[in-house]
């Protein structure tokens, strides 16, 4: 995929960001990443645009920490399941 320019706004500024994902992506993402730091603004006000994209930064480290931890305890309820079924085939099999 070719490398293109996609211009998007954070906080009422504009933002050229180069990038080869899809352009739709790239603006799916500002706007992510505006949305978190109006609400950052909303619980702490601050005109201080860096303390907001570090409040912003911190909500969504945490969002994806929160997310990792539950897709491992998916996968290690699904690892105990898998055993689980095997146990049982093996036992049928030695019926």
């Amino acid at each position: 995929m070719s490398e293109g320019v996609v211009s998007v706004e954070i906080r009422g500024l504009r933002y050229p960001i180069r990038s080869s994902l899809d352009a739709q992506y790239v603006t799916e993402l500002a706007s992510f990443v505006d949305e978190k730091m109006r609400s950052a603004s909303e619980t702490t006000p601050s005109s201080d645009l860096l303390r907001l994209a570090v409040l912003a930064a911190l909500n969504i480290a945490d969002e994806l920490f929160r997310c990792q931890e539950a897709q491992q305890e998916r996968r290690g309820a699904l690892a105990e399941r898998t055993k689980l079924l095997e146990r049982l085939v093996d036992a049928a099999l030695a019926s």
